[in-house]
């Protein structure tokens, strides 16, 4: 038979065939006359192993011993395969849990779990501000920045600034902050400044003196950077006036050895 007959019985394609022969796992038939590979049952009968043991996960280049060989023992591999498919099953039902949670609270997708109940106030920021904007990609950022490991310092501090007593004076001030602008006067943004003070102030005080809502040095600058090009210039203001009032812990510097 050829190629095209020995695919079509076999249920693969020729191009399968010819992927066989190139790795090693079928070899290649005499050709006839006019140039065709002619198959027979045996390479059928062949490719039918090939089938099985790919349906197991067993990958083509483990097979030659167990095609040559039905004395090889291929219980060491079995075992390889059954710790990777229960590792990925134990992954699949990690994401099928979050999938779960995602659809039970209508959180975005692209945010991270852990940080989309903190971005946005809950909708309370209209989506077309450049703040929601920022809110949402410090939120990416910092997810990846920080790792699994300091992920629940980072939602511990969010929690901490997000209590429900302050929750309507914080989405009155966030309100505030979204609207400042050039035209602002100096008074008024004097006057957010200095509630955001009297609200956050010995929270952030805290916060920044334990150093729960540290960020790498790396991630310092690519922060400021995203601030820069969505905040405008009275915005940016704010920030570093907010920065100046609670300086960041001067960070130990390891001795020389």
């Amino acid at each position: 038979m050829q190629s095209v007959e020995l695919a079509r019985l076999a249920g693969v394609s020729v191009r399968a065939l010819r992927h066989y022969h190139s790795v090693g796992v079928l070899p290649e038939p005499p050709r006839s006359h006019s140039g065709y590979r002619r198959y027979s049952v045996h390479d059928l009968v062949r490719v039918l192993r090939i089938k099985r043991l790919a349906s197991l996960g067993i990958p083509l280049e483990g097979m030659p011993p167990l095609l040559d060989d039905d004395s090889t023992s291929a219980a060491p591999l079995l075992e390889r395969l059954d710790a990777e498919l229960a590792a990925e099953i134990e992954r699949l039902e990690r994401q099928r849990a979050l999938i779960a949670d995602l659809r039970e609270n209508g959180t975005p997708p692209a945010l991270p779990p852990a940080l989309a109940r903190f971005v946005g106030l809950g909708g309370t920021l209209p989506p077309s501000s450049a703040l929601d904007r920022l809110d949402r990609d410090q939120a990416v950022l910092l997810a990846h920045v920080v790792g699994d490991e300091g992920l629940p310092g980072i939602v511990e501090a969010f929690e901490r600034l997000a209590v429900p007593e302050l929750r309507e004076a914080t989405v009155l001030l966030t309100q505030r902050f979204d609207a400042l602008d050039d035209a602002t006067p100096r008074e008024d943004v004097d006057a957010f400044v200095a509630d955001f003070a009297v609200l956050f102030g010995p929270v952030v005080a805290e916060l920044t003196a334990t150093g729960l809502f540290a960020v790498p040095d790396s991630a310092t600058d690519l922060l400021a950077t995203l601030a820069g090009d969505l905040l405008n210039e009275t915005q940016q203001r704010v920030i570093e006036r907010f920065d100046e009032l609670f300086p960041a812990p001067p960070r130990e510097v390891p001795p020389p050895v």
